[in-house]
């Protein structure tokens, strides 16, 4: 099976379905043996949900026995039979949403989620088999993957190294084919930062596109949701999946009329001729520091290592028929400076609040419940208070706040235009620039300063303070083995357009190669 297996695509794994070569339920044994034969060392499942999994392959056996019933759930489910992992921030009904914190799984207290996420709705009518949830730092605020919960995740290229954060849980499991695919969150580089470590294909989609609702927030007016995989082809089927409008999500409000959901038309060997990507020069001449999605800022020199894998990385848009323009006035400075105006502080608590009063367990609705429930307090920077729990920003809700014109609404639409006139004058499709400042770090070497390490770091918290959709696509590797991820931004609402483009590259370049796993 391992032939046949190994690296497969939804499209070969729903061939060999058609072929009757496998069972949904061979496929999904397969995987879980390897979970049992990796996860001891790399770590990046942090429940699995074996009873589960096989119970749906055996459902879906079942339904489709005959050639005609196969056929035609091939064709209703894009995602039939196909073994995925979900971050463990991402409501599963009856199972524990923990967002990587010990907390939430104290026994008898347990946040058991009462509905899934709409994703995860999505994600079981497509056909998916959901093997369980991924690990991630606890409430996704680190660019590394190290939780009370779970403990570390390894990096699969080298499982002394980071697999970045806080989706690097799905990025091991899907990079070391423990799941054909996955799903991760993004506050602000938190999908595109794995993906780029461990050579996938990770998607941010255009904020309102894919719903959040059900999904334990960091800073709810920065987050989102969106596929990893190994290739564009399958993330692009896994974004028309979790697409969609929902009632507790109000920026999918219209969304399907913005860009129907149907993502694999795009994908084209030529549709790069022609675009035109702009390199933003506070990325590339160090002038930058990375937007925390706390608020801190740090500052964060582009290392010459990277910089010479990113020079190289371009090379493969060129040859593929694009145009890649270095300019000074391509996001200066002055336009991160812009960025620190928009305010999100004051709303944080509404975020965590109304998630669970839709998505807690019945024990507790609000934080003050879990409060009183567990005799534990949430920490204070999911309610609005700074990291060292300092007195909180006076908090309100969005909607009801008059000031939020001043402080986020009309910050954020000055960002976002500064963007798109910046594509306008200079003819530009989307710009591009390096996923990570570094390379992926050795977290088991001493750090230098003697504190666990917190990396690798990027600078592209930039588009979630805008909403754009950003693609990662392998973009090569360094001399020590270890992937480098090349990240393109793209329009508001073509999200196809981008992914045509992140497929282009793919098809011209084929940078994936698959880990050589190791056992403890």
């Amino acid at each position: 099976m391992d032939r046949d297996l190994l690296e497969v695509s939804v499209t070969k794994l729903h061939t060999l379905y058609r072929a009757h070569t496998y069972t949904v339920r061979q496929v999904t044994e397969w995987y879980l043996a390897r979970i049992a034969k990796y996860n001891p060392t790399y770590k990046p499942i942090l429940e699995l949900d074996r009873e589960g999994a096989l119970k749906r392959a055996d459902q879906e056996d079942a339904e489709a026995k005959s050639p005609a019933a196969l056929a035609a759930k091939l064709k209703a489910q894009p995602l039939w039979g196909v073994p995925i992992v979900i971050k463990a921030n991402t409501s599963i009904e009856g199972r524990v949403t923990s967002d990587g914190w010990t907390g939430f799984l104290q026994p008898g207290h347990e946040l058991i989620a009462p509905r899934d996420a709409q994703i995860v709705a999505h994600f079981k009518s497509a056909g998916a088999v959901i093997l369980g949830h991924t690990n991630m730092p606890d409430f996704a605020a680190s660019d590394t993957n190290n939780s009370s919960a779970g403990g570390r995740t390894g990096n699969a290229y080298n499982v002394r190294y980071s697999p970045g954060g806080s989706s690097g849980g799905t990025a091991t499991a899907v990079a070391a084919n423990l799941a054909v695919l996955g799903q991760g969150t993004d506050t602000s580089n938190s999908i595109r930062n794995p993906a780029s470590t461990d050579s996938l294909v990770g998607f941010l989609p255009t904020r309102g596109l894919v719903s959040i609702a059900g999904i334990a927030p960091l800073d709810w007016l920065m987050d989102d949701t969106g596929p990893l995989a190994r290739n564009v082809t399958d993330a692009a089927i896994a974004l028309e999946v979790m697409a969609g409008e929902d009632k507790l999500d109000d920026r999918t409000a219209g969304s399907a009329a913005k860009e129907p959901p149907q993502f694999t038309q795009y994908l084209k060997v030529d549709a790069l001729k022609g675009k035109r990507f702009g390199v933003p020069s506070f990325i590339l001449n160090n002038q930058g520091t990375a937007l925390s999605s706390t608020g801190a800022t740090r500052s964060l020199a582009l290392r010459p290592e990277t910089q010479a894998a990113f020079l190289k990385a371009i090379e493969g848009l060129r040859a593929a028929g694009a145009t890649v323009v270095e300019d000074d006035t391509l996001l200066p400075a002055s336009f991160e400076t812009l960025l620190r105006t928009i305010s999100t502080g004051p709303y944080r608590a509404e975020g965590f609040e109304d998630f669970l009063r839709d998505f807690g367990p019945v024990e507790y609705k609000s934080p003050a419940a879990f409060e009183q429930a567990t005799g534990q307090k949430l920490p204070g920077f999911l309610l609005g208070q700074s990291r060292g729990n300092a007195p909180a920003t006076s908090q309100r809700r969005l909607e009801d706040d008059p000031k939020a014109k001043e402080i986020f609404w009309d910050p954020q639409a000055k960002a976002l235009a500064a963007y798109n006139e910046t594509l306008e004058r200079l003819h530009l499709d989307g710009m591009v620039y390096p996923a990570l400042q570094m390379p992926p770090n050795d977290e088991i070497a001493p750090q230098p300063d003697g504190k666990p390490s917190t990396g690798p770091h990027s600078n592209t918290g930039w588009v979630n303070r805008i909403g754009v959709p950003a693609v990662v696509v392998p973009g090569g590797f360094y001399d020590n083995g270890l992937p480098f991820g090349l990240e393109i931004s793209g329009k508001a609402w073509q999200d196809g357009a981008l992914l045509g483009y992140a497929y282009a590259y793919e098809q011209k370049t084929h940078h994936r190669k698959p880990p050589v796993l190791a056992t403890e």
